[in-house]
Formats: structure tokens, C-alpha cells, sequence
């Protein structure tokens, strides 16, 4: 990956075939979903999804840090980052690494394609979780 921004270097995707475990928090926050969810949500926020890592059946979302913080719960959904009282980690592939079903890039990390809008990306996968699970208004607590 070629960057300008010395900010991103710290966790930018690793050369060559290691994977880069990044503390969540300090650059991004992430948000974490099963991948039938994930998949659904991707369709709904078709171009506006920043990158996104895949794992097997996860999927997660880099936002930028605080922005899901007052977030009411959505099933089976979890943030990750700031305000949380663990530390989280989460593996970041290889800038080519673009299938799997280990650890890849699900939507490349790209040049104005990085984070996504937190509020958005709440919004579909709210809708998601509607629609995969069939329940209410898909939040918990309601």
C-alpha cells in the first residue's frame, strides 16, 4: 500500500503473506458481525461501506474511534474499541489478500475507502438483522 499519511502507517495492512495484529481504538474502532448479517449490510450500504476485513464467518467494519460508542445494542452485533474496557485486537490481512475464508479484505482498503460512516453503517445493519433474523426493530432491549 502506498500512503502519504504518516498516521496510517502504524497499522497499515502488512507485505507479503504475515498478518499484522492492530489494537483497536487508537486509529479505528471496528464493528463486528456474523457474516450472513455482514453480507446483507455490505448489499444495503452497496458503495458508502468503507473496507472491510473478513474471518471465516465474521466480518468487521473499521469506523472511526468513539463514533459507535452511544450505540444501542443490535443483535448479535459487537463494537469494538473505544469506551470498552478490554483492549481488542483484530488481524489485518494483506493489502492483496482479497479471498478466503481466513482473514482477507471482504471490500479492499482503498484510497478514500477505509472507514466507514458509523451511523450508516448502524442503519443497515439494523435493517440486516431485521431481515436475517426477522425481529422487531433488530435492536435488543426493545
Amino acid at each position: 500500500m502506498h500512503t502519504s499519511a504518516s498516521h496510517t502507517q502504524p497499522w497499515a495492512p502488512p507485505c507479503g503473506a504475515d498478518v499484522r495484529m492492530v489494537q483497536v481504538g487508537p486509529h479505528w474502532d471496528a464493528v463486528r458481525a456474523p457474516e450472513a448479517l455482514g453480507e446483507r449490510a455490505l448489499a444495503l450500504l452497496g458503495g458508502a461501506s468503507g473496507a472491510v476485513i473478513a474471518d471465516y464467518n465474521l466480518m468487521y467494519w473499521l469506523i472511526r474511534p468513539g463514533s459507535a460508542q452511544n450505540w444501542r445494542r443490535i443483535r448479535q452485533v459487537q463494537t469494538l474499541g473505544t469506551g470498552r474496557v478490554e483492549t481488542s485486537y483484530i488481524g489485518v490481512p494483506p493489502i492483496d489478500r482479497v479471498s478466503g475464508p481466513y482473514l482477507h479484505w471482504r471490500v479492499p482498503l482503498g484510497p478514500g475507502r477505509c472507514l466507514t460512516d458509523a451511523d450508516r453503517l448502524r442503519e443497515a445493519l439494523v435493517r440486516a438483522v431485521v431481515a436475517e433474523l426477522g425481529i422487531g426493530t433488530g435492536e435488543e432491549g426493545r
